[in-house]
């Protein structure tokens, strides 16, 4: 690795190999993964997982954060007003003291496990502020999934040739895309048939 790169005659300074590979080729790329990164997954999308995780029942809720579950609630000003987001505090208080003392919520896995079994012990209709959130906090993976996926979708398929693209088509071809694999599953068949039970064109095509 310590030889010379490539033509050293048209070059001003010599650059060995190892330079060439750790500066040129392993920077670079890393410099590209990164900013692939902040573009996938922003400092909101972030704030939103960060705060998520003051919820996570895991090992006896030791790394319940109410904290983190109130600025979770801020992060959704239409779901939650003012005075909800002053009473979410004190029942996250005594929602984590009232777990703490019963044995169902003792070996919980997961925000979802979290869900069944306050709605198996009715501690939704106890504490709905709490339940709310959870529930919101649920939807957030699939919901960030689903817009990411999307965005790159449309990327591919609304190129600078074809900008000029409707929204009814735009939407069309971005469902074919994003559900490629519900699509795989359509044979055919069908869609031949489909096609031919359409009413037959005023002209024919030539």
């Amino acid at each position: 690795m310590a030889e010379s790169y490539g033509n050293q005659r048209n070059r001003k300074y010599v650059i060995t190999n190892r330079h060439h590979f750790e500066v040129e080729v392993s920077n670079t790329v890393l410099d590209m993964q990164l900013q692939e990164l902040g573009s996938r997954f922003s400092e909101v999308s972030t704030s939103l997982i960060e705060n998520m995780s003051g919820l996570n029942p895991c090992n006896s809720f030791a790394k319940f954060d109410i904290s983190k579950i109130v600025k979770f609630s801020e992060m959704y000003p239409n779901d939650f007003n003012k005075e909800e987001r002053g009473v979410l505090a004190g029942d996250l208080s005594t929602f984590y003291h009232t777990l703490k003392e019963d044995d169902k919520f003792a070996n919980l896995t997961g925000l979802s496990d979290l869900a069944r079994v306050m709605v198996e012990t009715r501690k939704n209709e106890t504490f709905p502020l709490v339940y709310r959130t959870l529930k919101l906090a649920l939807v957030l993976p699939v919901a960030t999934a689903t817009v990411e996926r999307c965005f790159s979708k449309m990327k591919l398929i609304k190129t600078d040739l074809r900008n000029r693209m409707g929204d009814e088509y735009l939407n069309n071809a971005l469902i074919c895309a994003v559900e490629k694999e519900s699509f795989c599953k359509v044979k055919e068949e069908d869609v031949m048939a489909r096609f031919q039970a359409f009413k037959n064109r005023r002209g024919e095509l030539i």
